[in-house]
């Protein structure tokens, strides 16, 4: 069966995705070399990562409305819009450090909440049935605070880099993460394609 060459695909920052350029021969996803590491060409019916989000578009329009705005006053296509010259300036800084605080907030009425519920439902319901219902109710909410205490963690780290001056770089390259993404997840601390490398990377020999 011949290679299947994947189209290359720009990422993040104007490189090449280096994961969507090889080729694969028709042989099992696991690959032991490094070489295959690098040559590994995802299939779309078992994806390693999901798909990149919509490429982002730059309104041209918009692209100085940056200077006459305060951080709480942009929105997130004003800030996609500007220069690439001005990546991570203190405005853009300052905006990504509102939308932190913001989800930092949710979260934290959100655990409020949660407390709240399970103090509310501590009667004893007597139906079985009933009470199964209400403590799988209870164990899926706790699980959702779990995963949201473990972001709020990242949120906090998030914060940090911004005050230090080292948010919206990736860890690995150094390489700039892209407005784009940090939007769609202000989180992030790899690019797209470092991201991949080691998502691909946990599939192959796991964590």
């Amino acid at each position: 069966m011949p290679a299947q060459t994947a189209a290359p695909a720009p990422a993040r920052g104007g490189r090449v995705s280096r994961l969507s350029q090889l080729t694969v021969p028709s042989m099992p996803q696991s690959v032991a070399s490094t070489a295959a590491k690098s040559s590994f060409s995802q299939a779309p019916s078992n994806a390693l990562v999901p798909p990149p989000p919509v490429a982002v578009k730059k309104d041209p329009k918009l692209a100085n409305n940056w200077k006459a705005k305060s951080a709480a006053e942009l929105t997130d296509a004003e800030v996609i819009a500007m220069p690439d010259s001005e990546y991570m300036n203190e405005k853009q800084m300052a905006f990504f450090r509102l939308k932190l605080v913001e989800l930092k907030r949710g979260i934290l009425e959100n655990a409020g909440e949660t407390t709240e519920h399970l103090r509310e439902d501590t009667v004893v319901v007597p139906d079985p049935a009933d009470r199964a219902t209400i403590e799988e109710e209870h164990a899926l909410e706790l699980r959702t605070r779990d995963r949201e205490r473990k972001l709020l963690k990242k949120i906090e780290q998030s914060i940090q880099r911004i005050d230090a001056g080292d948010y919206g770089y990736c860890d690995e390259t150094g390489e700039p993460i892209g407005v784009g993404r940090l939007l769609a997840r202000p989180t992030a601390t790899l690019s797209l394609e470092a991201q991949q490398r080691r998502e691909l990377k946990q599939k192959m020999f796991g964590d």
